[in-house]
């Protein structure tokens, strides 16, 4: 399975610190129970990614035409 391979597998997913100084981003489904922790620098570069990825993704939605409207951060 890839990033193109879509599927009907559902899972919660949560983020959050952890009492150590860690990010902990914690995948639970169906006989799934993941946690994977990572050191704040990690963490940044892994939303960094998420949002790198959300931009392209929109540009692919809109039909490449490169006009983005952004959402007001909260």
């Amino acid at each position: 399975m890839g990033i193109n391979s879509q599927s009907e597998i559902a899972a919660n997913l949560q983020i959050g610190p952890t009492d150590q100084g860690m990010v902990r981003i914690y995948v639970e489904g169906d006989g799934v129970d993941l946690p994977l922790d990572f050191d704040p620098d990690e963490a940044e570069e892994i939303a960094e990614e998420l949002l790198a990825a959300a931009e392209a993704a929109r540009g692919l939605g809109d039909g490449g035409s490169g006009s983005k409207a952004k959402k007001p951060r909260r």
